[in-house]
């Protein structure tokens, strides 16, 4: 005789595997949700002043170097 694993469902009908496959794409898509929304909040923030004066002074640096 052939034992098969069974399954067992649950009160809807829907076997656990397919409920434990279908809760962990929802954990992924609010995961994905959620990183989405911080990064287009991190590039939505105004530069720092001291970083923008670092960039003009590097790019000043390397033009006064190429016209050497």
């Amino acid at each position: 005789m052939i034992k098969t694993k069974h399954t067992p469902a649950h009160p809807d009908g829907t076997p656990s595997r397919e409920r434990g496959l279908e809760e962990v794409r929802l954990r992924q898509q609010a995961i994905g949700v959620k990183l989405r929304h911080m990064f287009d909040e991190v590039v939505n923030e105004p530069v720092p002043d001291e970083f923008l004066e670092i960039l003009r002074r590097a790019d000043q640096a390397s033009s006064a170097k190429e016209g050497q």
